[in-house]
C-alpha cells in the first residue's frame, strides 16, 4: 500500500529530523499494526496492547542496535540526525537516551517511505521482529 508522494533523497534530506519522525512514527506503527493482525487473530483490546508492546520507546530503542550493524551510511547518518534532533520532550515513560534512539529509528522508517525504499523497510523492519520477540510471541 503506497499512499506517499515519492520524493528524492535530497528533498527527504532536506525535511528536519522531527518531521520525518513524526511521518515514521505512522509507518513503524503501520507495520506493528499489519504484522499483529496478520499474526493474531483476537480481540481489538489484545491487539492494541500487543502494539504498543512494540511501538514504546524501549522496543524502538532496542530495536536501533539490532539493525545499526545493516545501515547503509546514509541511513545511519538520517539515524544519527533523528537520535540528536532537538525540541522533543521525553515521556516519563522512558529514559531520554531511549526516547532519542526511537526517534532515531522513527527518523529512519519516514525517511525510507517519503524515498520510496519500501523493500528497505520490509527487510529492516523484519531484522527487528526477528531479534526481538515479544510476550505474545
Amino acid at each position: 500500500m503506497q499512499m506517499t508522494k515519492i520524493i528524492t533523497e535530497k528533498e527527504a534530506r532536506g525535511y528536519s529530523p522531527n518531521v520525518l519522525a513524526f511521518y515514521g512514527d505512522s509507518v513503524y506503527e503501520m507495520l506493528v499494526r499489519n504484522r499483529i493482525v496478520a499474526e493474531h487473530q483476537t480481540n481489538a483490546g489484545a491487539l492494541h496492547t500487543m502494539a504498543v508492546e512494540r511501538v514504546r520507546a524501549s522496543y524502538q530503542s532496542a530495536a536501533v542496535e539490532i539493525i545499526k550493524p545493516m545501515l547503509t551510511e546514509t541511513e545511519a547518518d538520517i539515524l544519527r540526525r533523528g537520535r540528536n534532533a532537538g525540541g522533543i520532550s521525553i515521556p516519563k515513560s522512558a529514559s531520554a537516551s531511549e526516547y532519542r534512539r526511537a526517534t532515531a529509528l522513527e527518523t529512519l522508517f519516514g525517511y525510507l517511505s517519503l524515498t520510496g525504499q519500501f523493500e528497505r523497510i520490509a527487510e529492516l523492519f523484519e531484522a527487528i521482529c526477528e531479534a526481538l520477540p515479544t510476550k505474545s510471541e
